[in-house]
């Protein structure tokens, strides 16, 4: 059975109420669920300045053609949409949301779920959400692959030398660095969390309290250089 994304509303259909809640479990693990709050972070600081995208994840998104909760519905670990209002949300309901599907997937597998990853949510996203950047990670052993939507079907990634893998929809690549999958700029520099900015300010600011303090021994006002 051929499926297509162009969202079509039969005529039969009954509206339902617009408050569908996420309905997903918990990650599995507490490296599922710090991977996850990392990309959100690292994303959303990146884009401070953006109100045209939704980044979320373990959330649920509902797309059945029939507009029902019941049936068709999946829960990415991490997904971005873009074209769309930056607003907390309870879930992604496409009938809701001008039938918009997230333009990256990024499972972040196990030993349990990376069977249905790899294969049932794979063709899922290839061929329903038509979604088209998905890259899965698995944070214990490290493993990352990642897909791009060519002519309708999904084509491996290759790697740059730095073994990061580009994202065309966000722009940015994604590679493991200090076992954590995380954004890279174009130009390769890491996308640092709000933590990891105030840590690099703060050095930065003893750097120049020292530098300070220094020159004040020589009997040279830094504020004079």
């Amino acid at each position: 059975m051929s499926v297509t994304k162009d969202f079509e509303v039969p005529k039969d259909v009954i509206y339902p109420p617009g408050d569908l809640y996420s309905d997903e479990p918990p990650l599995e693990t507490d490296l599922h669920r710090l991977q996850m709050t990392l990309l959100i972070q690292c994303l959303e600081w990146l884009w401070q300045n953006r109100n045209d995208f939704y980044a979320s994840g373990n959330l649920t998104i509902y797309y059945s053609p029939r507009q029902r909760k019941s049936e068709n519905f999946r829960g990415p670990d991490f997904f971005v949409v873009l074209g769309t209002e930056r607003k907390p949300r309870k879930s992604w309901v496409v009938w809701e949301e001008d039938g918009k599907y997230p333009n990256l997937i990024i499972e972040i597998i196990s030993d349990s779920t990376g069977d249905t990853d790899k294969g049932l949510k794979k063709q899922i996203y290839q061929d329903i959400f038509r979604t088209p950047d998905y890259f899965w990670f698995d944070p214990e052993t490290l493993e990352f692959s990642g897909y791009h939507l060519l002519d309708g079907k999904y084509q491996s990634l290759e790697p740059n030398p730095q073994s990061c893998l580009w994202s065309q929809q966000l722009g940015l690549y994604l590679g493991v660095y200090q076992e954590k999958l995380r954004f890279f700029t174009p130009e390769g520099k890491l996308v640092p969390t709000p933590e990891e900015v105030a840590q690099q300010a703060e050095q930065e600011k003893q750097r120049s309290d020292r530098l300070a303090a220094k020159l004040r021994e020589l009997n040279i006002d830094p504020d004079t250089i």
